[in-house]
């Protein structure tokens, strides 16, 4: 690498170099895997041996080359951390990255319900000053001169009908 702007250094600091400073879109496929492999602090190797067992799946070029995102340096990083510094395995790191994503997946759910919520809870106040505001004019809009009339007693007069008598 010759140091060039956007082009990463020869020598990648401890950590690498931090996406959010360069401005990278998260999930935009842009590193070659001697790239990626460079950032994430690994051997290219690594990177396609973690493909072909699913741990880090990159985007693909119509010809079939591996482009890493921000995200996958990010995973790549994540996954060598778990096994070199906490000692888990393969199959516990693909687990822990399966649950990851299911958390992923229920936080953005939980975002989903709380916006549908607040948005059913702003219909329903809406819907209530309607109706308040409507039950106002029907009643500003009756004729204050016409009482209804009200019985005072409550007995109850039943009719019975009665057979003519045939007249001969």
């Amino acid at each position: 690498m010759t140091g060039h702007p956007g082009e990463p250094s020869a020598r990648v600091p401890a950590g690498g170099p931090s996406f959010e400073a360069v401005g990278f879109e998260v999930d935009a496929p842009l590193f070659v895997i001697s790239v990626a492999a460079q950032l994430a602090g690994m051997h290219a190797q690594t990177l396609r041996s973690y493909d072909r067992e699913g741990l880090v799946s990159p985007g693909r070029t119509t010809g079939g080359g591996r482009r890493y995102s921000r995200r996958d340096i990010e995973l790549l990083r994540e996954v060598q951390r778990l096994s070199q510094e906490d000692g888990v395995n393969r199959a516990g790191i693909r687990r822990i990255i399966e649950l990851e994503a299911q958390v992923d997946a229920l936080r953005a759910k939980v975002t989903e319900l709380s916006d549908e919520i607040r948005s059913l809870r702003t219909d329903l106040s809406q819907s209530r000053s309607d109706a308040a505001n409507a039950a106002a004019n029907a009643v500003a809009g009756l004729r204050r001169d016409v009482v209804p009339w009200q019985s005072t007693t409550t007995a109850m007069v039943t009719w019975r009908p009665q057979r003519r008598r045939a007249q001969y």
